[in-house]
């Protein structure tokens, strides 16, 4: 959720000289008397009134004209007013930070949320703001983005149109704190510690080695975590360790609940297919609004990006992954600043297509009338003996096994393991080779022989698993990889390469209901559905198709005990055990993963 370069932050930061604009701090009251601060640039000389970009963030607005920027200058071009505001509770803003503040009760007069913080601040700049043609516009990237989606629960009528990028959606579902319920230890743990230490800063948390695999292990069960460092002091961190179910605590700061009719307000939703933090979010809110988009207000853009990578100054790769082109200078220029400029200057038409989606593979960009594809078939594709996979379903028994040790976890990315922030290896880790996992005994891999044509799927995964463990309880992680020739002249790094196009991960006590845990039956076949998301990918022919499962990615996910507890986060030493998992590919229990193929 933490997304800090400066266009985003600052809300595109002035590359300019400064003498071109009018600098402004102003203390913006909210309707309880709580004064939010907020830096204003407003171009002098403008010929015309001008639309405001207003970009509310957590981490720091900058009173600096001469800030770093990303390539904000395709916005800035067609004439903006820029307004960048410290949340409630942050830096020079009063009041207290909530994190992902609930949504109020609109009974309780006098209430406050995120929602009426934005009405009140566009309702002031309105009034006070000179020179403004009375169109505000909104953008921001992860917890600016979540504050984007909270102004449109409540919007302002100058509010004309928004891009909400890299939101969340459900920290207990999908985002950044938890996935289907498994507990993400090292992102939690730190981005908790960084908000919440200071009101001022964001505090990076200091660890004693450079390897954080080894320092996530050595820390033991989670109840250290308090014990030994928090103290109890940070609130988010007492919230997880409050709540490790899905009860009405998560369900209050999810977005479904508020999504009852159409937006009013015209609202890109953006994604990145390799987003380390939210890209559950931003799909998951158009998805939402898209059950009642008559007017066709909700639009989606997904493309090759890590978290806020569209607005890096070079789109051209991840990691060791081309693209063949700079994706986020096109998301830039061809996408945003014309859908700004069209809501907010009348410039242009209104050509915007339903969903605007980078194929990896062949490195396309695609327009869709709906997304996910209707033309997308769902096919099976299965778990067979010797480590095959297919599309033809088995007709025997069998299954594969492996020994899952909560002792010595599968690290998620090569180790060492750097921290989460600063730097390091976070950002682009779901491109990583996946090789570095091969011949682990407790990771299992299927994959199909060479493909002699490309195989195209465009939708929504869902593995369908039907295993077995002789413990109580079990972590079940699912990724679709797709495999490269092992000789591969237009990029020899990249020979033999494993890459992820879709993973995820369920904790088996979920496998009925999120509210309500229940263990494992020892030793029992129990079918388990994972949602894997949605994808846009062509395997390409030459290439293969993998699939590797296992129960352990450490220290993203914390260690399922393995042993059914009420609570994880209290869990002592002796209930971590290690279990037998078995895979099956039998007829009447197939384990697949369901792909949507396009011709």
């Amino acid at each position: 959720m933490r997304f800090l370069l400066a266009c985003i932050v600052c809300g595109c930061a002035l590359a300019q000289d400064p003498s071109v604009f009018e600098k402004s701090d102003v203390m913006i009251p909210a309707r309880d008397g709580v004064k939010l601060h907020t830096v204003i640039f407003t171009p002098k000389g403008a010929s015309k009134p001008l639309p405001v970009m207003f970009v509310r963030t957590p981490y720091g607005a900058t009173s600096d004209e001469k800030g770093v920027i990303y390539n904000c200058k395709e916005l800035m071009a067609d004439g903006y007013i820029f307004a960048y505001q410290d949340i409630r509770g942050r830096f020079k803003s009063e009041g207290t930070f909530v994190m992902q503040r609930p949504v109020r009760d609109k009974s309780v007069k006098g209430s406050v949320d995120e929602s009426t913080d934005a009405y009140d601040s566009i309702e002031w700049m309105l009034k006070n703001v000179k020179g403004n043609n009375r169109r505000f516009g909104m953008f921001g990237v992860s917890y600016p983005g979540w504050l984007v989606t909270m102004a449109l629960l409540e919007p302002h009528p100058a509010l004309k149109a928004v891009s909400e990028q890299a939101t969340p959606a459900d920290m207990f579902l999908g985002d950044d704190f938890h996935h289907n319920g498994a507990f993400r230890l090292s992102y939690g743990f730190e981005y908790a510690a960084m908000m919440e230490s200071a009101k001022d800063a964001n505090t990076d948390f200091a660890f004693d080695r450079a390897d954080t695999y080894q320092w996530y292990l050595k820390l033991g069960v989670l109840s250290n975590v308090n014990e030994r460092y928090l103290k109890g002091k940070i609130p988010t961190w007492n919230d997880f360790v409050a709540h490790p179910n899905y009860d009405q605590f998560w369900q209050k700061l999810a977005f479904w609940p508020y999504i009852k009719a159409a937006t009013t307000v015209p609202n890109l939703n953006v994604a990145g297919w390799w987003d380390q933090e939210d890209f559950y979010g931003p799909v998951k809110v158009y998805d939402l609004f898209e059950k009642y988009d008559a007017k066709k207000l909700n639009h989606l853009v997904i493309g090759p990006w890590n978290h806020g990578g569209w607005h890096r100054q070079d789109g051209s790769k991840l990691g060791d992954i081309a693209f063949d082109s700079n994706t986020s200078k096109h998301f830039k220029a061809e996408i945003e600043a014309p859908w700004f400029a069209y809501w907010l200057h009348d410039k242009g038409t209104r050509n915007f297509a339903e969903a605007t989606i980078f194929q990896t593979g062949t490195n396309q960009w695609m327009k869709y009338d709906a997304w996910p594809p209707r033309e997308a078939v769902a096919r099976p594709i299965y778990m067979r003996e010797g480590g095959a996979l297919s599309f033809d379903a088995p007709a025997g028994d069998g299954y594969d096994s492996y020994l899952s040790d909560p002792a010595r976890p599968v690290p998620y990315r090569k180790r060492p393991i750097s921290p989460t922030y600063p730097g390091g290896g976070w950002p682009a880790w779901l491109t990583e080779d996946q090789r570095f996992v091969d011949n682990r005994p407790d990771v299992a891999s299927w994959q199909t022989p060479v493909l002699t044509e490309d195989v195209k799927i465009a939708g929504k995964i869902t593995a369908q698993l039907y295993a077995a463990t002789t413990g109580s309880d079990a972590d079940w992680v699912v990724k679709l990889i797709d495999v490269y020739p092992e000789t591969y002249p237009e990029q020899p790094a990249l020979a033999g390469h494993q890459l992820m196009v879709a993973n995820e991960i369920l904790r088996g006590r979920f496998r009925e209901s999120f509210e309500t845990p229940k263990a494992i039956p020892a030793g029992e076949v129990v079918p388990y559905t994972i949602d894997l998301h949605t994808a846009n990918h062509a395997f390409l022919k030459g290439h293969r198709i993998m699939v590797q499962i296992q129960s352990t990615w450490f220290p993203l996910y914390d260690r399922n005990p393995q042993t059914f507890v009420p609570n994880i986060f209290l869990a002592r030493p002796e209930d971590y055990k290690a279990a037998t998992q078995r895979i099956y590919r039998a007829k009447g229990a197939a384990s697949s993963v369901v792909l949507p193929v396009v011709r």
